[in-house]
């Protein structure tokens, strides 16, 4: 007896995890614009439901307004037009930046050359070689390299156009597609809490949605924090540096690190080595420094927060999030705890 609950256990977690890497694999990319649309439309809900109601009015004894699903646009629109704004200012600050980068290369090319004919005096001899020669290798490396990038880009760009430009039309037909969601999600609403309340799977639709929400608002809250303290000790890093952009970069750096593909190490790693280049040991250390910094803080706070919020441990949510990650992509750190949490709800409960 006890040998067969052991095995309808094993079994029902084994169905249970099985149906949900089926679902996660192949049944979400096929609904996911709606799926963000419907996350969307929740959290636009309290106040599209409010603008609906102030902007109604009486004419001829009947009431006159908006829909619920042109106002949650129009609350849609506004966050839109404010985050565009917003990413619009700091893309040209980040433009003029990288022109003044630009002006300042052929300085840095200057350094780095003085630098490299410096640490040949030094070698020289041990590698029985000429300064000159060493010097000539290593503008012609940079040089190679340069040329490589300069005659690679266009043609890679020309030669996959075709396939650019259709990613920018499946885009756009996404972004028309969520948009068209959330109206009608907000529209639908209630008419789709009705058919799941009276749906035979009434629980079961509640616990998923019960299980979605609080790891959405677990991943979005755990990421703000994060962002605010890595930006926090970029900030004060690149003050203590001296560096005359220490809030702009500080910034951009924790904006950047909020992404799901790159992070403080795609700014702060080649900027610490450029430093150790151009003998700046003290500098690339701090850099480096605040580097690690912000890499532990992610990696012990990402998997505490997102586990006190949607009820794991810490190693559970770091096991989840590595398993969604091999098994998702970028998206795993967010499906590998959902799909943790759904297991143990309905196979270990």
């Amino acid at each position: 007896m006890r040998e067969n609950r052991k095995l309808r256990k094993c079994m029902k977690i084994l169905g249970v995890t099985a149906a949900v890497y089926a679902v996660f694999r192949y049944l979400l990319p096929l609904v996911a614009p709606f799926v963000f649309a419907w996350l969307t439309a929740l959290m636009l809900k309290p106040l599209a439901y409010r603008l609906s109601g102030a902007l109604r009015v009486q004419w001829r004894g009947r009431s006159v307004g908006i829909p619920v699903g042109a106002a949650g646009l129009l609350e849609l629109a506004v966050l839109i037009g404010v985050g565009g704004t917003l990413i619009y200012a700091g893309g040209r600050r980040l433009c003029q930046q990288a022109v003044m980068l630009t002006d300042r290369f052929p300085w840095w090319v200057e350094q780095l050359d003085r630098h490299l004919t410096a640490a040949c005096r030094q070698v020289e001899g041990a590698l029985s070689l000429k300064r000159d020669t060493i010097v000539c290798a290593a503008r012609d490396m940079i040089r190679s390299l340069a040329g490589t990038v300069k005659h690679g880009v266009m043609p890679y760009v020309m030669g996959n156009s075709v396939n650019l430009a259709r990613i920018c039309v499946c885009c756009c037909v996404i972004a028309v597609l969520y948009m068209i969601g959330v109206m009608l999600f907000l529209q639908e609403m209630d008419g789709w809490r009705e058919r799941m309340e009276e749906s035979v799977y009434q629980e079961e639709f509640c616990r998923i949605k019960k299980l979605l929400c609080a790891v959405s608002n677990a991943y979005l809250r755990t990421q703000g924090i994060i962002m605010l303290l890595t930006t926090a000790v970029c900030v004060a890093g690149f003050f203590f540096m001296g560096n005359s952009y220490y809030i702009l970069a500080g910034v951009g750096i924790g904006l950047l690190d909020a992404l799901p593909v790159f992070g403080t190490g795609t700014v702060l790693i080649p900027w610490a080595i450029l430093c150790f280049l151009r003998g700046q040991w003290g500098k690339g250390a701090m850099v480096f420094g605040i580097y690690l910094v912000c890499y532990f803080l992610r990696e012990i706070l990402e998997a505490r927060l997102m586990g006190s919020q949607v009820g794991l441990t810490p190693l559970e949510t770091l096991v989840s999030m590595y398993a969604g990650l091999q098994l998702f992509g970028i998206f795993g750190f967010l499906l590998g705890p959902l799909g943790l949490l759904i297991v143990k709800e309905f196979a270990l409960e």
